[in-house]
């Protein structure tokens, strides 16, 4: 009888994910395989079930992993001096986690995990959602006395902006052309020093134009 190879690690949880995490940065979170870490890791093909029910299970854990430590990266910058400065610096801190790690920062936000059509992993749903409202409350903080929804209306803003430039980046779509001389620091202080702001301009009254009238034509002169 073929002995089957015995099941020994320490920790293999932390292993599979540790292992994952290098992994997708180096393929993409959408090709990650379950086999392919069991055997860099030397045990069974099996045995990461024990830990994980399936491939989507391990890739939830991961982008938990990438919340909580967003989350902590938001708190270490949260000794500056002004609502603003902290805001500022919190905003480094979400485009730095993108730069340094941009396929997790796909998996945490452009993936299916939290936007697909089943319900989410309950631990990733509540990891994500503290971290947004950590980041709410930042936002809160430069605007005192403004209400919920503007509060609410400010930080999908800026969020969207933070967002779309970290794909872009990521992605490599700012293109030189777009781009000219300016380094990534510069559009960056531009991009944390926008001032969305939740007053609507009013429309001024334009006077319409009177329509210009058109001289008579002459006799005998074609229309």
């Amino acid at each position: 009888m073929v002995k089957k190879r015995a099941y020994h690690h320490g920790d293999l949880r932390h292993a599979l994910l540790k292992a994952a995490a290098a992994e997708i940065e180096r393929s993409g979170y959408e090709n990650l395989s379950l086999r392919e870490l069991a055997a860099s890791l030397g045990v069974s093909r099996s045995a990461p079930y024990r830990h994980f029910a399936d491939r989507e299970q391990l890739l939830a854990a991961l982008a938990t992993q990438g919340f909580v430590e967003l989350r902590q990266r938001y708190e270490e910058r949260s000794s500056a001096s002004t609502p603003a400065a902290r805001l500022r610096a919190c905003g480094h801190a979400y485009l730095k986690l993108a730069a340094e790690r941009p396929q997790l920062f796909r998996l945490m936000f452009a993936s299916d995990l939290l936007g697909g059509s089943s319900p989410p992993d309950h631990a990733l749903a509540e990891a994500a959602t503290a971290c947004y409202v950590a980041f709410e409350a930042l936002v809160a903080a430069t605007r005192p006395g403004a209400d919920q929804k503007t509060i609410k209306a400010v930080t999908i803003a800026y969020s969207s902006a933070a967002y779309g430039f970290a794909l872009l980046r990521t992605g490599q779509r700012l293109r030189p052309f777009m781009r000219s001389s300016l380094s990534d620091e510069e559009l960056i202080d531009v991009l944390l020093s926008l001032d969305v702001s939740e007053r609507r301009q009013r429309r001024r009254a334009v006077t319409p134009i009177p329509a210009l009238r058109k001289p008579p034509r002459r006799p005998g002169r074609p229309p």
